[in-house]
């Protein structure tokens, strides 16, 4: 078994291999020692495509990268690629606050053949427009990442999912890919019987010159954490300004209380094009405040996602997990510095 010190020597050896072409590194992320707080994973298996994979098309995922759901994100890497028949044809577009090398390395080490590519995130994009919401974690300046994917991505990325860190991908990632847009810029699973006034306060309701944005549209939910974007349209239509727009007048009167879901569903809501409930079997990770336990909706399930305050490792590690958790534990590739005893 290699020494963590080999393990970061190969990290930065193939960083330095891939540098000029998948990612952007900051010089400053090679000389900077390991931080002790950057947990280990398993190498993942080798996934090749098969034969009827040749001048297929690339399909473009971006994620976050934060030390903080780094385990999350590994694993969702791990049921893509063994998920999809064609796993060398799908580009990993990371968005992180800071070039960390140490979080890159991990990355490099535990799936060195992955397409990669790693962008900075400038986080005062967002800081001034951010209004306290009700969990700590949904103030953070990645979580607005989203927003800005179009200005991120390179001109040649024309379309794009987004996937938050607590998901798990249990079909071909291709078939979510291919989703027929019908002219719309997202596409998403929409939830049409959820209470939409409740995500908004009074305030926005009384005003007719705020509420009557949804004139002439039938508002529905839908969860920004599993998206297929149009990056092309969005750009042209300036959908990232709009989307502004509304945080500016969050800050002024106070119209929701959640993080950056709301004003994406004030620009778009109504205005997506539906895609299969299967693809988004969400608030796994219970609601918001307290994180609960819950159990599977019905029908079939192509994507399980830990939207809400319960995150699955930290309940397994807890020894305290939901039902849910242990879809979760086969994707996990956190290899613990230290052996667990059990009782």
């Amino acid at each position: 078994m290699l020494s963590n010190g080999c393990v970061i020597v190969i990290a930065l050896l193939l960083l330095l291999r891939d540098a000029a072409t998948a990612v952007r590194v900051d010089p400053a992320m090679m000389i900077r020692q390991p931080l002790d707080s950057v947990p280990m994973f398993r190498e993942a298996p080798a996934f090749r495509n098969g034969a009827e994979c040749a001048g297929g098309d690339k399909v473009n995922v971006a994620m976050t990268l934060d030390a903080n759901y780094l385990r999350g994100t590994m694993a969702g890497v791990l049921s893509i690629l063994q998920h999809t028949a064609c796993p060398e044809n799908v580009v990993f577009h990371f968005l992180a606050a800071r070039m960390d090398g140490d979080l890159v390395a991990m990355l490099r080490v535990t799936f060195p053949y992955l397409d990669l590519r790693v962008y900075r995130f400038d986080p005062s994009r967002v800081r001034g427009r951010i209004s306290r919401s009700i969990r700590h974690a949904l103030d953070q300046p990645l979580n607005y990442a989203r927003i800005y994917l179009a200005d991120t991505l390179p001109p040649d990325v024309r379309r794009v999912i987004y996937l938050d860190s607590d998901v798990i991908v249990v079909d071909d990632i291709r078939t979510l890919f291919s989703v027929h847009l019908a002219g719309h810029v997202v596409g998403a699973p929409e939830y049409c019987h959820t209470n939409f006034t409740n995500y908004f306060t009074d305030t926005f309701w009384m005003d007719p010159a705020l509420s009557g944005t949804f004139h002439g549209r039938r508002p529905c939910y839908f969860n920004t954490g599993v998206m297929v974007m149009d990056v092309d349209q969005w750009r042209t239509g300036g959908y990232t300004r709009r989307v502004e727009g509304w945080m500016a007048v969050q800050k002024q009167k106070r119209i929701y209380h959640l993080g950056s879901l709301p004003p994406f569903l004030l620009v778009l809501a109504g205005d997506i094009q539906a895609v299969d409930h299967r693809w988004n079997q969400h608030g796994l990770g219970g609601d918001n405040v307290k994180g609960r336990c819950r159990g599977l909706h019905p029908g079939p399930i192509s994507l399980l996602h830990w939207s809400g305050k319960g995150k699955p490792w930290h309940r397994l590690d807890a020894r305290r997990p939901c039902t849910v958790d242990y879809l979760w534990a086969p994707y996990d590739l956190y290899r613990p510095s230290s052996p667990v005893l059990e009782e």
